[in-house]
């Protein structure tokens, strides 16, 4: 387990208890001072992301409580304002409105927003679970889409599973899987697939290796592994060493193209998280899969610019570049180098991810999308992804000098760009926020509550500021990847949300409170929560008891 994910704790009020000499006082008042910052900066995080949620809710339809696509005003063309899509405002909205609701308004998070998760699976829903198109207006439901129900699981429900476990968001997704690969239409000599193209069967890809680790489902194993199959025995053999855009399974044959931004680069990132399951489990494939996903990898890394970043697209035959804008993904796939060195342990992996992140600071105001706030809110996710892994200096940096350009987005009545895309806008301010708190989080935040953490070394350093005699329970993280999706690591994953400060359920943990008084607690009781109150500042840190 690395520096970063081992479990910490002793919790204790500064001022009044004694440290080590002065040295390492002045070393705890930097801390507390950076802990205070992180707290302002995520105080308005949780306000702008809340105000923006709101925003949106106001355009909900009457009867259905969904929301559409696009509202009146957005200006980057002509859209129809009163569809419901669920691979747009499923999978890339409502989520991370479910997420700002649990951060910063538990009761519309019990309430409304399950509420919509039921008129999601009451109006949109065919018998089998699978959705489609509403019109708002007229009620009027469009045919079952695949499509919708491969990007709501694995851009919408995955992200609120990575975050909240077996919810009802989770059973929504496990049995819309299943209905997709029970209705897979494309026949090839692996089994019927969900689609011809690498993005749909990238997305269902990433969806199956969740749900196979996660319930022991041998169905979710053995319909990933037929997608994995199909990939690596016959379409990366077939577009040199590439997943390509689109296969022909009966010709066994497809175009000379490869992308690396949404809506392509998927089969990438499903193929690594495959592996690395199949060798968590010591599975054949792990061995056989091994240099067909290296060599994919290395095509992929070849292809890139100086710096590392990717293109949008490129020609697999000679790794030319069919379009020469950089991929705001680039930290999707670069999640899926990372995770092929924690697999293999092969340091070009690593020193590749590393080079890359150093590079950012050439790309500080970079217009990755066209003048969307979009480009701007993935290029960031990338970076906060990898970050978490390796806490490179110049990722820092350039990370805190565009959230500054991604948060100015944000319109006076609270919404962003005013389509479906506002809530990638959220999803990564949040991002940011569990970034700042280390992982920690309130149960009933509210405006000018400020928490923030900062770490130094195995310490968390905690500053919690807000109205006088606020009262609250302050949770821990924990291992999420261990615990709620069964990994062995915590692999990179698209559509999760970083451990920073991870505590140890089965670990003992000292408290020193604001009298000095000493109490043993178990992990488990802060990653539940314990009470504190405005003003504190807390140093959390391994107990010694522990050893014993």
């Amino acid at each position: 387990m690395s520096v970063r994910a081992r479990p910490a704790l002793v919790v204790a009020l500064l001022g009044l208890v004694p440290f080590a000499g002065a040295r390492e006082t002045r070393a705890s008042d930097e801390a507390f001072r950076a802990a205070a910052a992180n707290g302002v900066r995520v105080e308005e995080v949780f306000r702008r992301t809340r105000r923006m949620m709101h925003a949106w809710l106001a355009y909900a339809d009457a009867r259905t409580l969904l929301l559409p696509d696009y509202l009146p005003g957005y200006t980057r063309g002509r859209r129809p304002f009163d569809l419901y899509t669920p691979h747009n405002s499923g999978a890339d909205n409502y989520p991370y409105l479910v997420a700002t609701a649990y951060f910063t308004d538990r009761l519309l998070y019990e309430g409304r927003m399950r509420e919509m998760l039921r008129s999601d699976v009451r109006f949109t829903t065919a018998p089998d679970g699978i959705p489609g198109e509403l019109e708002l207006k007229t009620g009027k439901l469009g045919p079952p889409s695949l499509f919708g129900a491969a990007e709501y699981a694995k851009d919408g429900l995955i992200a609120v599973t990575e975050l909240l476990g077996r919810t009802p968001w989770f059973y929504r997704m496990v049995d819309m899987t299943a209905a997709l690969m029970r209705r897979a239409p494309v026949a090839s000599a692996f089994g019927p697939l969900p689609d011809a193209g690498a993005e749909l069967n990238g997305d269902v890809l990433q969806t199956l290796v969740r749900l196979a680790a996660m319930t022991s489902d041998r169905r979710f194993r053995e319909w990933a592994e037929r997608i994995g199959d199909a990939y690596v025995l016959e379409v990366l053999p077939g577009t040199h060493g590439v997943p390509g855009y689109t296969w022909d399974f009966t010709k066994h044959e497809g175009p000379d193209r490869m992308r690396l931004r949404d809506h392509g680069n998927e089969m990438v990132v499903g193929l690594a998280l495959l592996h690395a399951l199949e060798s968590d489990l010591d599975a054949p494939r792990a061995a056989s899969y091994r240099p067909v996903i290296s060599r994919m990898l290395d095509r992929v890394l070849a292809s890139a610019n100086p710096d590392g970043m990717l293109y949008n697209e490129f020609r697999p035959s000679d790794l030319a570049p069919l379009d020469r804008q950089l991929s705001d993904n680039w930290g999707y796939v670069y999640g899926a180098v990372y995770t092929h060195f924690m697999v293999t342990g092969e340091t070009r992996y690593r020193d590749a991810v590393r080079q890359v992140l150093r590079s950012l600071p050439r790309y500080r105001g970079y217009d990755w999308e066209n003048g969307s706030q979009d480009g701007y809110a993935d290029a960031i996710e990338s970076a906060l992804y990898l970050y978490a892994r390796e806490p490179v200096p110049e990722a820092r940096d350039w990370i805190e000098s565009e959230i500054r350009t991604l948060i100015a987005f944000q319109q006076r009545d609270g919404t962003v760009e005013r389509w479906y895309g506002d809530g990638n806008w959220a999803r990564t301010l949040l991002l940011y926020a569990m970034w700042k708190t280390q992982g920690c989080h309130l149960d009933r935040w509210r405006d000018r509550v400020r928490l923030g953490a900062a770490r130094e070394g195995d310490r968390l350093f905690v500053s919690l500021e807000g109205p006088a005699g606020f009262r609250d329970r302050l949770h821990f993280d924990f291992a999420r990847h261990r615990r709620v999706l069964n990994f062995g690591r915590d692999y990179v994953r698209l559509n999760e949300w970083p451990e920073w400060f991870t505590v140890d359920e089965n670990a003992l943990y000292r408290v020193v409170d604001v009298s000095g008084r000493e109490t043993i607690r178990a992990g488990w009781e802060l990653k539940d929560g314990i009470e504190v109150t405005a003003p504190a500042r807390l140093i959390v840190e391994r107990s010694l008891a522990d050893a014993h």
